[in-house]
């Protein structure tokens, strides 16, 4: 495999499974140092350590809703790397439960980790990458933000408020190189879908028989645009919202 991002400084939010560590783990193997963080502290090392066998990463415990400590994580890498060139703002939080049942805690926790979080990892790194003169940003959203679900109103709405603002930075990163793009997950096979899957079986069987390509797709099958994305093959895409779906999004009818 190319190793064209040698020499290159990564951070991956979220970072200790499903997209998250597909990502970084294909940043590592194309010769990137790779800052991953997460909550979960054995999870997180299990998943370092599966990606040094391919490269250099490292492992950070963060809750990305503490506006404090993740700025001065992204402050953290870039001044101990001498730079920061890719940020990947993936970590995500969902509750399922009827709009009559959801709470306001449950509303205020997605908003924290789904578009405040990379509000704040946005900021911290533009800043970053506006000084050494470019940069790259992907934000991860959801299908959701673009087609209402049921039991989703919080995770849908802030993912949508993410697809938003992503937008307005890339008009405001643009002149100075630094370019913010979104990817658009359909139904992705990680640990979340698995535990959604548990919560409403039949909702999870009806959308996966609903995507044109019959199947949900794979982690690896979102971290390769997620790197092109990153990447200087994409050096003139931003302020793009790029679904990868298995053709759900230019779906035109719900099949019967």
């Amino acid at each position: 495999m190319s190793k064209d991002l040698a020499g290159k400084v990564a951070i991956v939010t979220g970072g200790s499974d499903g997209i998250g560590k597909a990502t970084a783990t294909l940043l590592a193997k194309r010769g990137a140092t790779v800052a991953i963080c997460a909550r979960r502290a054995e999870v997180l090392e299990a998943a370092r350590a599966e990606i040094a066998e391919h490269g250099t990463v490292e492992a950070h415990i963060l809750d990305v809703s503490d506006e404090a400590a993740f700025t001065a994580l992204v402050e953290d890498v870039a001044q101990r790397h001498g730079r920061l060139d890719m940020m990947v703002n993936n970590a995500m939080s969902v509750h399922y439960a009827p709009l009559t049942e959801l709470t306001m805690e449950h509303w205020r926790k997605d908003f924290a980790v789904n578009a405040e979080a990379v509000f704040t990892g946005t900021k911290a790194a533009m800043k970053i990458m506006m000084k050494q003169g470019g940069g790259s940003i992907v934000n991860i959203a959801s299908t959701t933000a673009i087609r209402s679900a049921p039991y989703m109103a919080s995770y849908s709405a802030s993912k949508a408020a993410l697809v938003q603002f992503s937008s307005c930075a890339a008009m405001e990163g643009g002149p100075a190189n630094v370019r913010v793009n979104v990817i658009v997950p359909g139904q992705v096979m990680t640990p979340a879908t698995a535990f959604w899957a548990t919560k409403a079986p039949e909702t999870a069987a009806r959308t996966e028989a609903a995507i044109p390509m019959l199947r949900g797709g794979q982690p690896d099958e979102l971290a390769e645009p997620i790197v092109f994305l990153l990447s200087d093959a994409a050096s003139y895409i931003t302020g793009v919202a790029l679904p990868v779906d298995g053709g759900k999004a230019a779906q035109l009818y719900m099949p019967s």
